[in-house]
């Protein structure tokens, strides 16, 4: 998932040793479940992996890029310029043209489009409020630890001697939503090929965790994925 921004935390974690060597599988797989679901939870959003619009404010008409746009606006405007008209198709916003002015369009939620909605602001150095908004779904269910693996390392994360405990999973996605099966095609496009989740498919990811000093292990992994627009805008007519 090389297209796929992983977000993550720190969670304090115990239980999950059985002995000096072992590590309890079934603990694992309950503290990975936990951290899939509490950041559902605590954010209140519909799943694990979510399509990032870009800055947007709804409603929001567009905005061409000016000639003393600084390179965040310029990039900013180049994602919204596909990730907008996309979920337009899809039926997640609503287009509609501005009048006289071609090639411009206005765009607002639809229902369906709150529904999946995650949105969330920050205020820029300069000041700027700016508003990250994405459509997220697809709860992840932990199917199985196939493995758990343990390495130290002189220069860690942090800098220095570390130990790493790598946690190899399965999982599946419940409850991924009509528009995304029936968008597949359009969703890869922007979002890289991996960015569509399919009910019923068994998929692996691998987990970290760091033992702390005071020996106890803290997970350092996704709790979910928020893809970026990087592909080409699909069209009905290609």
């Amino acid at each position: 998932m090389k297209k796929i921004i992983q977000l993550t935390t720190a969670i304090f974690l115990t239980s999950l040793l059985l002995g000096c060597d072992t590590y309890d599988k079934d603990e694992f797989k309950k503290s990975a479940q936990n951290m899939y679901d509490g950041v559902q939870t605590n954010l209140k959003i519909k799943g694990n992996f979510c399509y990032y619009l870009g800055s947007v404010k709804f409603p929001y008409t567009d905005e061409p890029v000016l000639a003393d746009d600084i390179q965040w606006a310029i990039w900013n405007k180049a994602k919204l310029i596909k990730t907008l008209p996309l979920f337009a198709e899809i039926g997640l916003l609503t287009r509609q043209p501005v009048d006289g002015k071609e090639g411009l369009y206005h765009y607002d939620l639809t229902e369906l489009g709150q529904e999946y909605l995650y949105s969330s602001y920050k205020k820029s150095g300069s000041g700027r409020t700016i508003y990250d908004n994405s459509f997220c779904y697809g709860p992840i269910k932990v199917i199985k630890v196939r493995d758990v693996s343990e390495k130290t390392y002189e220069r860690g994360l942090s800098g220095y001697n570390e130990t790493q405990i790598t946690l190899k999973i399965n999982y599946q996605v419940v409850n991924t939503p009509e528009w995304v099966i029936n968008n597949q095609d359009k969703l890869k496009a922007v979002y890289d090929s991996s960015s569509v989740r399919l009910p019923d498919v068994t998929y692996p990811q691998s987990l970290l965790y760091i033992k702390g000093k005071d020996g106890k292990l803290y997970n350092k992994s996704s709790s979910y994925f928020l893809m970026q627009p990087s592909g080409k805008l699909l069209t009905d007519k290609e």
